[in-house]
C-alpha cells in the first residue's frame, strides 16, 4: 500500500491580530502551528486537515468572540455547532465545506498588514509511483486565490512545444 503526503507550508507569519480567535484556533487544528512573535507560523508535514477535534469551550469561546467579524468560516462553524450533543466536550469538526484557503482569504481581506499569503504544497508517496509526485503554489489575496500545480505548468510547457512545432 502506498500512503500520500502533501506537505505544506505557509511561509508569512500571519499577525496574530489579523485573525479572529475562531480562525486561529481552526488553522492552528487544520495545521501544525508555531508562534513566532505576535503571529502564527503554519505547516504540516503530511497535509493539512479536514477532519478536526476541538475543545468545546475554546470553540464555544471563540465562536462567540467572531460574532459581528467579516469571517466566512464562523457561519459554517456555527451551523455545525447546533448538532453538537451538549454533553460533548470534544467536537469533531468536516472543514471540507469551507476550505482553509477561503480562511486565509478572509484574513487578508481585514489586515492591514497582509496583501497576500503564498502557500506551497509538495506531493509525495511513500512508493515510486508516477501519481505521487507533483506540487502546487498557491497565492491567496483579497480579491481572488490563485493556484497554479506542477501538471498544470508541464500541460502549458507541452501546449508551447506542440504550438511551436504546429506552427
Amino acid at each position: 500500500m502506498a500512503d500520500y503526503f502533501s506537505p505544506t507550508v505557509i511561509p508569512e507569519v500571519i499577525p496574530n491580530g489579523d485573525m479572529t480567535k475562531l480562525e486561529l484556533l481552526l488553522l492552528s487544528h487544520m495545521f501544525d502551528a508555531n508562534s513566532d512573535g505576535d503571529g502564527t507560523y503554519f505547516h504540516s508535514w503530511q497535509g493539512p486537515s479536514d477532519l478536526i477535534w476541538v475543545n468545546r469551550a475554546e470553540l464555544s469561546a471563540a465562536l462567540d468572540e467572531a460574532r459581528g467579524s467579516d469571517s466566512q468560516v464562523r457561519d459554517y462553524v456555527e451551523e455545525k455547532f447546533k448538532n453538537v450533543a451538549a454533553d460533548d466536550t470534544s467536537i469533531e469538526l468536516d472543514m471540507s465545506g469551507v476550505s482553509w484557503e477561503v480562511i486565509l482569504q478572509d484574513v487578508v481581506r481585514r489586515s492591514t498588514k497582509l496583501r497576500y499569503i503564498t502557500v506551497t504544497t509538495a506531493f509525495t508517496c511513500s512508493k515510486m509511483r508516477a501519481d505521487g509526485f507533483g506540487g502546487m503554489a498557491l497565492f491567496i489575496t483579497a480579491d481572488a486565490i490563485k493556484a497554479c500545480s506542477t501538471t498544470e505548468f508541464l500541460s502549458d510547457c507541452l501546449a508551447d512545444i506542440a504550438g511551436q512545432e504546429g506552427g
